[in-house]
């Protein structure tokens, strides 16, 4: 399963795409569970250039652990300082959640939810 990682607010993502990338492979559970990849968003997001690096995406495998990268998501959070960003996490069929000021169980749940809702419920969190 392919999910998209992006970030708010999109004028400055490119930098910080570049840095969760690079947070997510040094993290030994993401490399060893996921292909870590630049992409371009299917839809750009607004303020955002239209081509090149829009989101990071990950290609999960079996052993992909949601806790470990609900941990990561806010790991890196937490060191990006004052103005941190959100991130978006999107599954392949639109549905998706943003991970803000949350506890790393919080946004577990956030991503069990995406991952475990049946695709025609197409609701938002």
């Amino acid at each position: 399963m392919r999910l998209s990682l992006s970030v708010e607010p999109a004028t400055t993502a490119e930098a910080e795409l570049r840095s969760i990338h690079a947070w997510l492979l040094a993290d030994p559970q993401a490399r060893r569970c996921a292909d870590v990849r630049w992409e371009a968003a299917a839809h750009p997001p607004v303020g955002g250039m239209g081509s090149g690096l829009d989101v990071v995406s990950l290609i999960v495998g079996s052993g992909f652990s949601v806790a470990s990268l609900a941990l990561s998501i806010v790991q890196w959070r937490a060191t990006r300082g004052a103005g941190t960003r959100s991130v978006t996490v999107e599954h392949p069929d639109g549905r998706r959640v943003t991970i803000t000021d949350v506890a790393p169980d919080q946004a577990e749940r956030l991503l069990r939810g995406l991952l475990d809702a049946p695709s025609d419920e197409r609701g938002r969190s």
